[in-house]
């Protein structure tokens, strides 16, 4: 399975380049935020606890959040791969994540980070804000976003970058171009692991 991680900050087009991938490449898109919105509608066991955890302002925790992954996961194990959209946020739950489906044999086998200078994603998300009319997205909450965004995926970067799985994306260029670096990356990846698996 091709199993990738993409990680990027608000205003990356993280959410846009996640879409084409999994079109183009045929792969799963598991988005925590989607699934449990979807648990939640559908009144699930799932979906009370998590409702319960998100209506206190609290975040789900990771043990239900990886255990509802690894479900999610397991219906598709005949699936080409899997595209994880949001998840893992923090060093803990990565290290959570490669314990469990490691010992099932689904490794992570790529993960993508979109870099975009601050400068520029600060722009791009006020433009955002004020086409949306959402007025509470000003400077100051954006730059504070955009801290805490890089305080929790630095320490991921380093695990990623020592497992040698990571591949830094220039975000800055247009949309399809930095689609096409992306999907280059996936299949040089794809390329190697074949000649690998012949090797073998």
């Amino acid at each position: 399975m091709l199993n990738l991680i993409i990680f990027g900050p608000p205003g990356s087009g993280k959410g846009t380049q996640s879409s084409r991938i999994v079109e183009k490449f045929k792969l799963i898109h598991l988005s925590t935020g989607d699934i449990f919105r979807e648990e939640i509608q559908n009144q699930s066991p799932v979906g009370v606890i998590a409702k319960g955890y998100i209506d206190k302002g609290c975040l789900v925790p990771d043990e239900l959040v990886l255990k509802e992954l690894y479900r999610r996961t397991y219906r598709h194990l005949d699936a080409k791969g899997i595209v994880f959209d949001g998840f893992p946020r923090t060093l803990v739950q990565a290290e959570m994540l490669d314990k469990l489906f490691n010992k099932k044999n689904i490794p992570i086998s790529l993960v993508l980070s979109i870099d975009v200078d601050e400068d520029e994603l600060t722009k791009r998300l006020l433009g955002r804000a004020m086409d949306s009319g959402r007025s509470d997205d000003n400077e100051n909450i954006i730059k504070n976003r955009l801290l805490v965004y890089k305080k929790q995926t630095m320490p991921l970067i380093d695990y990623y970058q020592k497992q040698h799985k990571l591949c830094s994306i220039k975000g800055m260029a247009p949309v399809d171009e930095v689609f096409g670096k992306i999907a280059t990356a996936i299949q040089s990846f794809e390329q190697t692991h074949k000649v690998l698996q012949e090797v073998v």
